[in-house]
């Protein structure tokens, strides 16, 4: 049965420091990163998450691994190395409440976890491996994450990429177009924005855009457009799945949050084989994408598993 499988996903951990309004002057921390926010948010929807990572043995990291624990989050795959230093990201807010990456601080860049680290057993019982761009930047971590690609796919298990581009952590434009897209082919769902598909495609219009997307075969891929709703792309056709308006509060991690529904999805029901499906599956992923917005901060506006029927009793794209 596919309830007694996990989710498993491997990122770095983060200290958000989220700026409590949008004059940018004071800040509150938060334990973050996309894919702390995403293992996080399945388990709150539910499953059984785990994490693969790597903290040290400072403050900060074992701030990290308890916000981990409490949020139900297994531990048991992740690494420890005494000299490592958890990220930091400084996260301002424009007078739209839309999030800003003003900067990072990352004192052990060069610590990482390696490729012989995996554990095959993390890959036996997981339904779906979940990773994003955000420690590609690193050479190790990019073995690692070839490692975690063949491991999963020797054990049947479904990739989830989140393309989640953050410009600050790449030496050049290049590299990073260059060294996303090597990954697109060996994943089983994309999700990225307009403004990452325009970046990779290196295109202006979206239609051109996923036109050249299509050229890696991909099975299913999530174009999200903030309150434009999210364009969902299943055996090349384009389905424009609407969501209602909400007010914002704060958008940081309601991509995040997108992501967790439709890994939930497809862990339950498996990989949409139908437009309708494919739907369904966008629309749950925009309601807890709307949801988060609504609330302040990113883990900590994640959604929770008793939320869903509010979501799910109101319709299409309502909240």
């Amino acid at each position: 049965m596919v309830k007694t499988k996990h989710v498993l996903t491997y990122g770095d951990a983060f200290v958000d420091y989220i700026a409590a309004d949008t004059d940018n002057s004071s800040f509150n921390r938060h334990l973050g990163g996309a894919t702390v926010n995403v293992a996080a948010g399945i388990s709150r929807l539910g499953l059984s998450s785990r994490f693969i990572t790597i903290t040290g043995d400072d403050e900060t990291s074992a701030f990290v691994r308890n916000e981990l624990l409490k949020e139900g989050v297994d531990l048991s795959h992740a690494i420890q190395v005494p000299e490592k230093r958890v990220s930091g990201v400084y996260i301002h807010l424009t007078p739209e409440f839309d999030r800003v990456f003003a900067d990072y601080v990352n004192e052990t860049p060069d610590l990482q976890v390696g490729g012989h680290e995996l554990e095959k057993k993390a890959f036996e019982k997981a339904s779906i491996f979940h990773f994003c761009s955000g420690t590609l930047f690193h050479p190790e971590a990019r073995e690692t994450t070839r490692k975690a690609l063949e491991l999963s796919k020797e054990h049947g298990v479904l990739c989830s990429y989140d393309v989640n581009i953050r410009p600050l952590r790449w030496e050049s434009e290049e590299l990073c177009r260059e060294t996303v897209l090597e990954f697109l082919p060996s994943a089983d769902i994309v999700k990225l924005t307009t403004a990452e598909l325009d970046f990779l495609m290196e295109t202006e219009s979206m239609e051109e855009g996923l036109e050249r997307l299509s050229g890696f075969a991909i099975p299913l891929v999530f174009v999200t457009d903030g309150e434009n709703g999210t364009h969902a792309v299943f055996q090349n056709k384009v389905h424009h799945v609407p969501v209602v308006p909400v007010q914002p509060v704060d958008t940081t991690g309601a991509g995040d949050a997108f992501m967790a529904g439709v890994i939930r999805h497809v862990h339950l029901q498996g990989l949409p084989g139908t437009e309708q499906e494919v739907i369904a599956c966008a629309d749950f992923g925009n309601k807890l994408g709307a949801l988060c917005a609504t609330k302040a901060g990113a883990l900590t506006a994640m959604p929770r598993i008793e939320e869903i029927a509010k979501i799910t009793n109101q319709g299409s794209g309502a909240l």
